[in-house]
């Protein structure tokens, strides 16, 4: 499986047998270049400008939206319900989780959470072999809830998104609060990570992308 990050929440995974899933396209005021491929699949969090720009994305493809479990190309995505704050979505709304299986790996993407995860939700979404967790505050989780999420659904790979960069002028926070929390990080100095079922010991590493 290939997972390369366009930037903010936006990822393309790509798996063994050249599916391709793009999660949370944005529109092109954030800042980041909008993502030159045409997916199979294209999950959407939320509806927010930043996260629902499927109009922009070129070719033909299926949109996943909301919770409930999803069957797209042969590929099982599960969403489950969330928000998109910690006061049960009364400042801005729903949010899903999706996590989809390929591959022998299971891959979680968070979307803008906004607040710690229930008993019941960690159970549901265990195990988590690829965490793809927000971490810059303000709209999403910040850094140390981010760490207890992280902690509590133990994943073998974790890599931060929904954080502030050069190219973007939003009110959040950078990666490095998020390392130093997490007292470990490696930064790949690539848009794309590579992995499968069998390179997954140990567990919790914390692995940055750079944004194509």
């Amino acid at each position: 499986m290939k997972i390369k990050w366009y930037g903010h929440s936006c990822f393309l995974i790509t798996t063994d047998g050249g599916l391709k899933i793009l999660t949370d396209p944005f529109d092109e005021t954030v800042g980041y270049g909008l993502p030159a491929v045409q997916p199979d699949i294209v999950t959407v969090s939320h509806d927010h400008f930043d996260h629902n720009a499927v109009n922009l994305v070129a070719g033909d493809f299926e949109v996943v939206r909301g919770p409930g479990d999803h069957r797209v190309h042969g590929l099982n995505i599960h969403g489950l319900a969330t928000y998109h704050d910690d006061v049960h979505g009364a400042k801005r709304g729903d949010n899903t989780v999706y996590t989809l299986q390929a591959d022998g790996l299971k891959v979680t993407h968070l979307g803008d959470l906004g607040h710690t995860l229930s008993a019941s939700q960690i159970m549901a979404l265990r195990p988590v072999n690829v965490l793809l967790v927000p971490i810059g505050g303000f709209y999403t989780i910040d850094a140390r809830q981010a760490k207890e999420v992280a902690e509590a659904l133990n994943p073998d790979v974790i890599i931060p998104m929904h954080y502030k960069t050069p190219v973007m002028d939003f009110p959040i926070a950078a990666v490095d609060d998020f390392l130093k929390i997490m007292g470990r990080g490696e930064r790949l100095h690539a848009t794309t990570l590579e992995i499968a079922a069998s390179d997954l010991l140990p567990q919790g590493r914390v692995l940055v992308l750079d944004y194509v």
